[in-house]
């Protein structure tokens, strides 16, 4: 091993009781030795996305988080409605690591990748809300000199996902996509990718602000949901577009239908015979996130030419292969900056990540209130 690591760190951790409680915790664990192909990186920065919550407080009430006095490092409850108890019986008193992905220095490494010593690089996997953790040197991203740990903080969830919305639409033979809860910062992202390659993009936000944020980005069809005529303009975008995808970060709700509607519209005003199954163009929505937990609701007025189903990141990396993904890692490292830049309204210690009213305030997963950790500060 070269470099010197610290012999522990701080670590934080979730963990659903059989007593009906989360309790959220920061924990000092011990940094082992990296073996000869790993390395230890000092965490810098490590972004809360949508999908750390899923783990960080699952089926918790955010509303009845409250500190616990410990005399010690510092703990939160929260209680877990015993309706979602069942849900999650396969995680039951077992305290787990958060975090999906972030970024930092390499401090010590094994003989076979002592060549990242001192790089700034960005890993995902797990348990990366910590001040240090150990990984595979194959496993990393190497930072593109001038970028930071900040700035590359969140180069896999919300980069990646934004480019497998295009493969995925070239690979099932689509032509343009819809996205949902557009003005997020994947929803950023995807406006930017799809202008550098050409993509019709049909993008639904839920406000006149996101409506313009967007429209600053240089995105050319954009719909507000809240609008009367909503339906009225996503007919018409469709038609303009010819999109029949669409990825909904919402879930729930009535959107995934009228989504389904619209393309079945635009389909019928493109003129052909009448069918009473409906036309003949197939349409495809999938649902990615789940800012609604409302139940998906269907309203059965776009023929039978459909499908609804779900989409996550990682079976689609491994269904593109090694080879497929390192081009898309490859296109990332190089738009840090530009095209998958993250831009964050807060940053937060890993003790303040465990304060009542900011779990409060991170958890609602406000479009432009995206908060990242700094475990080294």
């Amino acid at each position: 091993m070269v470099g010197e690591k610290p012999q522990d760190g701080l670590q934080l951790q979730s963990n659903a009781k059989s007593s009906g409680v989360l309790e959220i915790s920061l924990a000092r664990v011990p940094v082992p030795d990296p073996a000869p192909d790993e390395v230890v990186i000092r965490i810098e920065a490590t972004p809360i996305n949508p999908s750390d919550l899923g783990l960080l407080i699952g089926a918790a009430d955010p509303s009845t988080a409250r500190a616990v006095d410990t005399h010690d490092l510092p703990v939160t409850q929260l209680d877990i409605p015993p309706a979602f108890m069942r849900a999650i019986a396969a995680r039951i008193d077992e305290a787990l690591p958060v975090g999906n992905e972030g970024a930092g220095t390499v401090v010590a490494a094994g003989d076979q990748a002592r060549d990242l010593l001192g790089k700034t690089v960005a890993l995902a996997g797990g348990a990366m809300y910590a001040q240090y953790r150990v990984a595979k040197a194959a496993e990393l991203m190497v930072l593109p000199d001038g970028v930071t740990a900040a700035e590359g903080a969140s180069p896999f969830v919300n980069p990646m996902t934004a480019l497998a919305m295009v493969e995925t639409m070239r690979m099932e033979g689509h032509k343009a996509l819809v996205h949902t809860a557009a003005a997020s910062n994947l929803g950023q992202m995807l406006v930017k990718l799809c202008l550098e390659e050409g993509v019709d993009l049909v993008n639904i936000v839920r406000s006149t602000e996101q409506a313009a944020l967007l429209r600053g980005l240089g995105a050319r069809h954009v719909l507000d949901s809240t609008t009367p005529d909503f339906m009225e303009q996503l007919v018409e975008a469709l038609k303009a577009t010819g999109a029949t995808l669409a990825f909904d970060a919402i879930g729930g709700g009535k959107l995934a239908s009228q989504l389904l509607t619209g393309m079945e519209q635009a389909a019928n005003a493109a003129g052909g015979a009448y069918s009473r199954y409906g036309s003949n163009t197939y349409k495809q929505v999938y649902i990615y996130g789940g800012l609604s937990t409302a139940p998906t609701e269907l309203t059965r007025a776009f023929g039978f030419a459909w499908g609804l189903g779900g989409f996550l990141l990682t079976p689609f990396l491994a269904k593109i292969g090694p080879e497929g993904v390192m081009r898309l890692r490859a296109r990332v490292a190089a738009g840090l900056k530009t095209t998958f830049a993250s831009r964050y309204s807060h940053e937060i210690t890993l003790a303040q990540a465990l304060d009542p009213a900011t779990i409060a305030a991170y958890n609602k997963k406000a479009t432009g209130e995206k908060y990242l950790i700094v475990p080294s500060r």
